[in-house]
């Protein structure tokens, strides 16, 4: 009976011990680290500007108002190219429109022709004072050259009516715009602009801005406007709006 008393107490001292050792054993770290599913998710590129721009112009001169399209190409931070294609009325300075108030219509005596000028160019353009004027704020010169096509459609119709007397009396009879267009012909030669301007604003998304240019768009043989008179060289001086946008 005393041995049976020590060993009955040492067996129930290792019941006691062996939960505590079963939980020493089965803790574990409660640490959790988060990976990326994909290690290349987040990747490095180096900004990359937009540098084609298109958009449209609107054209004012001594002639009337004009209109066109272009395309430009940034190739260094000052230096760009572009293409651009307009219409416009060509007049001569010495035209004086009339109006008949019996008739309800505007004429020009003495007017042969109606022009139409179509320039297509191709140019440079450069920034200027890059580095000291604010990016709000690019000032730029410009040049540029192309093929020109001028459409030359009859202004009036010439009637020839005999009269009383024995003689003949001749007047001239106004054609209408869309009308006179089907007897018109095209002109062909090369032409050239320079100029200058600024762009405006900070938002590189769009473009706006404008241009003053010169054209210089010859024809050795001339082209009559008003009856009589040759025009040799046209063009002229012009304000221009630009509204575009880059991609």
């Amino acid at each position: 009976m005393k041995l049976a008393r020590p060993f009955f107490l040492a067996s129930i001292l290792c019941l006691f011990a062996l939960p505590a050792a079963a939980q020493e054993t089965f803790v574990s770290d409660t640490t959790i680290i988060f990976e990326p599913v994909r290690p290349d998710f987040f990747t490095r590129s180096p900004y990359q500007p937009l540098r084609n721009a298109w958009g449209v112009d609107l054209m004012v001169s001594n002639n009337g108002f004009g209109g066109g399209v272009f395309f430009r190409r940034q190739y260094t931070e000052n230096t760009a190219g572009f293409i651009s294609f307009a219409i416009s009325d060509v007049k001569d300075e010495g035209e004086v429109e009339f109006f008949n108030q019996f008739t309800g219509e505007t004429f020009i005596p003495g007017k042969k022709n109606r022009l139409l000028l179509f320039p297509l160019m191709v140019g440079v353009q450069y920034r200027l004072f890059a580095d000291d004027i604010v990016e709000s704020f690019r000032p730029f010169v410009s040049g540029g050259i192309g093929p020109s096509m001028v459409f030359v459609a009859p202004y009036s119709r010439t009637h020839t009516v005999p009269v009383p007397s024995g003689g003949t009396f001749t007047y001239y009879e106004q054609i209408e715009f869309f009308s006179s267009l089907k007897f018109g012909q095209a002109k062909y030669t090369i032409g050239g602009f320079v100029g200058g301007g600024a762009h405006f604003g900070i938002d590189r998304g769009t473009l706006s801005g404008i241009t003053f240019r010169y054209y210089h768009i010859p024809f050795r043989s001339g082209i009559e406007i008003l009856e009589g008179v040759p025009v040799k060289s046209f063009g002229g001086f012009f304000i221009t709006l630009n509204f575009g946008s880059f991609f």
